[in-house]
């Protein structure tokens, strides 16, 4: 059995739009076995989850996947 408890790590706000950034984000999608290819396919997914549950825990390890990028 597991406890589930959704919350965000680091607060977020998003304060103006980042185009150098899109276009990083954007160039990571080619790739099939990528980590945003991985993420697309768990935040895929969640949508046939059976569970709210399940789906949260979709959501959550795709949102994970491409955390390696957060130091670019």
């Amino acid at each position: 059995m597991w406890s589930y408890d959704k919350k965000l790590q680091y607060p977020v706000k998003v304060t103006r739009p980042n185009p150098a950034m899109a276009k990083v984000i954007i160039s990571q999608f080619g790739g099939p076995d990528g980590e945003l290819g991985a993420a697309t396919r768990y935040l895929s997914q969640r949508f046939s989850a059976p569970t709210g549950e399940v789906k949260g825990l979709l959501t959550d390890i795709g949102t994970e996947e491409p955390a390696p990028w957060q130091c670019i």
